[in-house]
């Protein structure tokens, strides 16, 4: 399998080539049909596994890179349904130790998931935009 662009720059996964034409499927759809070979090209760099995994959201690809156990996806799950989340607070009630918080957050800050901000009891953590898309996907 390759992955092949053609002239629009739709991108496909090339499933069978023929002297004439080529089926290929579209990662996002997941529609098949057949193109015309010389419309494609090849796309050198761009693995077919990567352009398949475009059919899952940014943001669900986003929170599964970063979430690597259950206690990190739980603690995006805890930001979903009770965010945001005073760090003192998440200390006490997740029994976390701080250095694997703080870690676990700097990791979900890196990826674009969680900001800080304030509580009203202290600074804390919340969703962004892309972190409470890609949660809510998954609980969906």
């Amino acid at each position: 399998m390759r992955t092949v662009r053609d002239a629009d720059g739709n991108t496909y996964l090339l499933l069978k080539e023929s002297d004439e034409s080529s089926r290929v499927r579209d990662p996002e759809t997941g529609e098949e049909r057949h193109l015309p070979n010389e419309e494609l090209d090849v796309v050198d760099g761009e693995a077919p596994l990567d352009a398949a995994a475009t059919a899952v959201p940014e943001s669900v690809r986003a929170v599964v890179r970063a979430a690597h156990d259950d206690t990190a996806l739980g603690f995006l799950v805890e930001l979903y349904h009770d965010g945001p989340l005073a760090a003192r607070y998440a200390l006490d009630a997740y029994d976390c130790c701080e250095s694997d918080l703080f870690g676990m957050v700097s990791e979900f800050r890196m990826a674009g998931l969680v900001e800080q901000t304030e509580t009203p009891t202290g600074e804390g953590y919340a969703l962004t935009e892309t972190g409470e898309r890609g949660v809510e996907a998954l609980l969906d």
